[in-house]
């Protein structure tokens, strides 16, 4: 079959043709003659086959490469590309819950689908994915015969693409909290919250983090439904403090904690962050957390996500008389070395000393690809604080 062509200036740089399966529309000579949506070839000036994806005019990443071979993009290709995913999460994984797809580092640019015990939540963030949800439907099913499929596509990028939010059962049914067991705790992902339901990502982290926990009083600040405070509730903290500003995340963090036998161990605050930070004395809590939301997704508003970050830390370190901060970032487009400068200055500000316990990351299952720099997004640090005097 033939599909229409996109042809690429010359002399382009070499991140395409390295592995990188966007297209950016300055970087196109000849646009295919399509709809939006539309599978189309990609060429080089010269001829040469690119690849094959799909096409958006109303978008600035006008093609997303799906395969780089003439193959068809059916529902075959995609059990193929699901089959390959699954063949690396089942190698390591450790828990239920677990994210299959992860867009561009598993092939599938626009896509995500994550699994919780027997369900899985799936997102489409792009017109093109969006007109292969069937295929992607039937894959699942025809692999994993799971209870229920939920599409959970949401946010103001949808309508940059041209396509509605989606927030329904697509395949069986099921609970509005699904239930699923990860490091040995029951957790709810819940398809009335952020995300697909939870935060799969920070696990690992939570799971490290969970060793100094003994005897603690935790602070967990941007706490959702409490996955750092169930790990170290479960490590042996003495009491963890949730604030959050979602009442709901809160009431389901307090059903999470009651499904756990930790129904004293919580409490929940709903209110700001950078209020309530201020308002601590020193020496309230012994480990804080701070987990933000992404604060920016454009690279142009990044000194102010810079200094919010470095606020942040700041007045968590000032609240630690000699105690634990685990802090993180999750905004893809503030570089590590910006983020960690944010954080060497509140240490510096706070006339205290960080000593780094643990630096962390995503886990596998969202794994970066030396090809897509923006694949690569969470940033965790655990540090010891001390007094400079007490060094």
């Amino acid at each position: 079959m033939l599909f229409p062509r996109a042809i690429l200036k010359p002399r382009l740089k070499r991140r395409v043709f390295n592995g990188h399966p966007w297209v950016y529309d300055n970087e196109i000579d000849t646009f295919p003659e399509c709809e939006d949506g539309s599978l189309v070839d990609l060429f080089t000036s010269s001829g040469q086959f690119v690849g094959r994806g799909y096409y958006n005019s109303r978008s600035t990443i006008s093609i997303r490469l799906l395969t780089r071979k003439y193959e068809n993009i059916d529902e075959d290709f995609f059990v193929r590309k699901i089959q390959k995913a699954f063949a690396l999460r089942s190698k390591y994984s450790e828990t239920s819950a677990y994210r299959l797809i992860f867009g561009e580092s598993d092939g599938l640019p626009g896509l995500v689908v994550d699994r919780y015990s027997n369900y899985f939540v799936m997102q489409i963030s792009t017109l093109g994915m969006s007109l292969f949800r069937e295929s992607i439907l039937s894959a699942l099913i025809k692999l994993f015969n799971p209870k229920g499929i939920y599409e959970k596509s949401e946010g103001a990028f949808l309508k940059l693409e041209g396509i509605p939010q989606v927030s329904e059962w697509l395949y069986g049914s099921g609970p509005t909290l699904i239930p699923f067991k990860m490091n040995d705790i029951q957790f709810l992902a819940d398809l009335m919250g952020q995300k697909t339901g939870f935060f799969l990502d920070q696990r690992c982290n939570a799971r490290f983090l969970s060793r100094f926990a003994s005897e603690k009083r935790v602070l967990d600040v941007f706490s959702y439904t409490g996955n750092f405070a169930l790990h170290l509730l479960k490590g042996g903290a003495h009491h963890a403090t949730l604030l959050d500003q979602s009442e709901r995340a809160l009431e389901v963090a307090k059903e999470v904690s009651r499904l756990n036998g930790l129904p004293d161990k919580i409490s929940v605050i709903k209110g700001n962050a950078f209020d309530f930070l201020r308002n601590l004395n020193p020496g309230d809590y012994d480990l804080i957390i701070i987990d933000p939301p992404a604060l920016v997704k454009n690279a142009k508003y990044t000194e102010k996500a810079i200094a919010a970050y470095k606020e942040l830390n700041l007045r968590a370190i000032r609240a630690l008389k000699e105690g634990l901060l685990a802090t993180s970032s999750c905004t893809q487009a503030i570089r590590e070395d910006a983020w960690l400068g944010s954080i060497h200055r509140a240490f510096n500000d706070s006339k205290k000393i960080g000593l780094q316990l643990f630096s962390g990351s995503q886990p596998f299952d969202h794994p970066v690809s030396s090809a897509v720099f923006e694949t690569n997004y969470l940033k965790f640090r655990a540090f010891y604080i001390r007094k400079i005097s007490d060094i």
